[in-house]
C-alpha cells in the first residue's frame, strides 16, 4: 500500500471512532446527498445549481423557472442516495439494479427500472456498448465477477474502478446509466466502510478520461480519481463531525501552521496527494490531513 492510501486509511479511521456511517447525524446526511445529487446531476446536464439544491433538499423550498424533469430527478436522486446505508451489506446485483433506477426515474422515464430494448452509443466515449439482446447476458457476468473479485479481496478501490466502468460499458438503461452507476458505486463504498464520494462538474473532463483510459485497459487513472474524490470526502466529512484540527482552511492561512507554501500545497491537493476540497477557485484542508501528510507521505 504506498503512502497516500496509507493516509486515506488513517483518516477513514479517525472518523469512524466519531461515528459509524450509519449514524451520521441527519444534518450533516442531509447536506452530504444535497452535494452528491446536484454533482450527479449537474454532470448530466441539469440546470439545478447547487444553490437550487440546497434550496430543494435542505430548506424544503421550490425554485422557480427551473424544468421539472430537472426538479423530479433531483427530490428523486436525493431520496434514493439517501436509502443507500440501509442497504448496506445487500448484494449488488441484478435486481438491486433495477430497483435503484426505478426510484430514481420513476414518473420521467417510460421505462424506468427496465433494461433498455434500443442499441444506444455513447458520445464522447471510447467504447461502444452491446447490443439490445445482449445487455443482459453480460450483466449476468458482471454480477458474477463482481462477487468473485469481491470475495478474492480485490482492492476497493481497484475493484471500484472496475465494476464502475464494466457498469458504464454495458450501459443497461436507454438513459441514467450514469447516475444509476455511480449510485452503485456508492452502494460499493459503503458495503466496505467507506463514505460515499462524489463526482461534481468540475470533475468531469477527468472523469470521462478515465472512463475512456479504462475502456483501452488502463484502469489506473479511474482508481486515482477515485482515492481523490475519497479523501475530499473524508476532509469534508471530518470538518463536520471532527474536532478543531479538522476544520477546513484556506491554504494561505493553513501554510502559517506547515512547512510548505501555498503553491506546494495546492499542486499536492491537485494531485490527490493532499486529500482536500476545493471552493470555487480555492483549495481547503486541515491541520489534521497536512500533520498525518508530512508523517506518512512527505518524510517518505
Amino acid at each position: 500500500m504506498v503512502n497516500q492510501d496509507i493516509l486515506l486509511e488513517k483518516l477513514r479511521s479517525i472518523l469512524l471512532e466519531r461515528v459509524s456511517l450509519e449514524n451520521i447525524p441527519e444534518p450533516v446526511w442531509k447536506r452530504t446527498a444535497a452535494l452528491n445529487t446536484w454533482g450527479t446531476n449537474a454532470v448530466e446536464g441539469s440546470t439545478i445549481s447547487w444553490e437550487d439544491a440546497q434550496r430543494l433538499l435542505i430548506d424544503g423550498k421550490g425554485v422557480p423557472d427551473k424544468p421539472v424533469r430537472d426538479i423530479m430527478e433531483t427530490i428523486q436522486h436525493e431520496r434514493a442516495f439517501r436509502s443507500l446505508p440501509e442497504l448496506r451489506g445487500t448484494p449488488l446485483d441484478l435486481k438491486r439494479i433495477l430497483q435503484l433506477h426505478e426510484s430514481v426515474f420513476r414518473g420521467i422515464l417510460s421505462d424506468a427500472g427496465q433494461w433498455r430494448r434500443a442499441n444506444v452509443r455513447v458520445r464522447g466515449a471510447a467504447f461502444t456498448p452491446p447490443r439490445m439482446e445482449k445487455v443482459l447476458a453480460e450483466l449476468e457476468v458482471y454480477e458474477q465477477e463482481y462477487r468473485k473479485r469481491d470475495v478474492a479481496g480485490d482492492g476497493v478501490f481497484r475493484l471500484g474502478a472496475w465494476m464502475h466502468f464494466e457498469f458504464e460499458r454495458i450501459h443497461p438503461f436507454t438513459d441514467g446509466n450514469g447516475r444509476v452507476g455511480r449510485l452503485l458505486l456508492n452502494l460499493h463504498f459503503l458495503n466496505h466502510n467507506w463514505p460515499p464520494i462524489h463526482v461534481l462538474p468540475r470533475h468531469r473532463d477527468n472523469y470521462l478520461h478515465a472512463l475512456n483510459e479504462a475502456a483501452k485497459g488502463n484502469l489506473s487513472p479511474l482508481e486515482r480519481l477515485l482515492k481523490l474524490l475519497m479523501g475530499a470526502s473524508l476532509v469534508d466529512l471530518l470538518h463536520q463531525l471532527g474536532t478543531s484540527v479538522d476544520e477546513l482552511m484556506d491554504l494561505k492561512d493553513i501554510s502559517k501552521f506547515v512547512p510548505y507554501g501555498p503553491k506546494y500545497l495546492a499542486l499536492r491537493c491537485q494531485q490527490g496527494a493532499i486529500p482536500a476540497v476545493k471552493t470555487g477557485r480555492e483549495w481547503q484542508t486541515s491541520r489534521r490531513v497536512l500533520d498525518l501528510y508530512s508523517k506518512l507521505v512527505a518524510r517518505k
